[in-house]
């Protein structure tokens, strides 16, 4: 029997990211919620506790960078794995994200390698989508 499909919180101040990213991250097999600012993300790591964090780094009331340091500092968030997700594609972009306590970085666009990732990361995400037919789903 395999567990529940893994929790991603995603951190993003922009609705229509939110929504794409959710979207994609639910067809492959994530559970998914979702974080508007760098407040809201630290509140909500701390009591959802999920099994990954998704984060841009250009968020209003704390930035990206300084949530991920609070929450690596934190007892509770310390083990979660960060990815960051941004589109500034300069070199001190990925070096500060880094310093900050990331565990990876990728640059926006991007949706495969986003899953390929949170499965890098994730041994519990490893498990390959299985589509079935419709009628295979009946029996």
């Amino acid at each position: 029997m395999k567990g529940p499909e893994p929790l991603v919180l995603l951190v993003d101040d922009y609705e229509s990211n939110r929504d794409l990213y959710t979207e994609f991250l639910r067809f492959s097999r994530f559970r998914v919620k979702t974080a508007c600012n760098g407040q809201e993300a630290l509140e909500r790591a701390i009591e959802l506790r999920p099994d990954a964090i998704v984060m841009d780094l250009d968020l209003p009331l704390v930035d990206g960078r300084e949530a991920t340091r609070r929450l690596k500092h934190h007892q509770r968030t310390r083990a979660i794995p960060i990815i960051v997700l941004t589109g500034y594609t300069d070199d001190g972009a990925q070096e500060s994200a880094r310093a900050a306590g990331c565990d990876g970085f990728l640059l926006k666009p991007c949706l495969s390698e986003l899953v390929d990732e949170l499965r890098r990361l994730l041994p519990s995400a490893r498990r390959p989508r299985v589509l079935r037919s419709r009628r295979a789903r009946r029996r």
